[in-house]
């Protein structure tokens, strides 16, 4: 099976996959043994270990949706949720920097990295919402394929290859999203923010470039 495959049929396995750095999202089309292999990992201990958590869970329920439904899911789940996380983790962000970046300097990075993640997705959420979806909504029959889809499809699979990158940054600088021992309850909060933001955005592109 792919990465794709098996968060697709068990997505509570993503945490796991991640934990172990294997990427399913941009690249979900690599086979569990390729990923393991390129990762330095044993493939019988991480199948061990996956075939123990969850085995019996169901095949989410997204993954049956048909273009139309699927790219309605996307907004309604995806985009609403990175809609109003974008900029109030920007103000967290802001916020730490202002505090404690005296005393960590990383932290100038991980607003740089997060300024240039928020300044990448925005227009790519419009362009999804305002371009992209609807012509897949016009185009879904197999009898209508379009060639515009294709090169659009093309385009946001770059971007997302961008996005993937700029949260390994993030996950690198902020130590795995682990706060100092100092850390108020804003600098906490800003980080497990920005984890929930990977997570949740992992997610999402699995859905784009695996399923959709």
């Amino acid at each position: 099976m792919t990465l794709g495959e098996i968060v697709t049929r068990h997505p509570s396995l993503a945490p796991d996959l991640e934990r172990l750095g294997l990427d399913y999202c941009c690249h979900g089309d690599r086979t569990l043994a390729a990923a393991t292999a390129e990762a330095g990992l044993q493939l019988q201990t991480v199948v061990a270990g996956l075939s123990a958590i969850r085995i019996d869970e169901p095949q989410a329920a997204w993954a049956s949706l048909g273009p139309v439904e699927l790219v309605d899911h996307i907004e309604s789940v995806h985009h609403r949720y990175l809609w109003a996380e974008l900029p109030r983790i920007a103000a967290l962000v802001d916020k730490i920097v202002g505090v404690h970046g005296g005393r960590h300097p990383e932290l100038a990075e991980v607003q740089r990295l997060y300024t240039e993640l928020h300044a990448d997705l925005e227009p790519h959420l419009r362009s999804e919402e305002n371009d992209v979806f609807p012509l897949i909504r016009q185009h879904s029959a197999p009898e209508s394929k379009s060639d515009e889809v294709d090169e659009q499809i093309t385009a946001l699979l770059g971007e997302h290859e961008i996005v993937g990158s700029l949260l390994e940054d993030l996950r690198r600088v902020t130590a795995g999203y682990v706060p100092p021992p100092d850390a108020c309850a804003s600098y906490t909060a800003c980080y497990h923010a920005l984890e929930a933001l990977e997570a949740d955005t992992h997610l999402h592109v699995h859905k784009e470039n695996n399923v959709l």
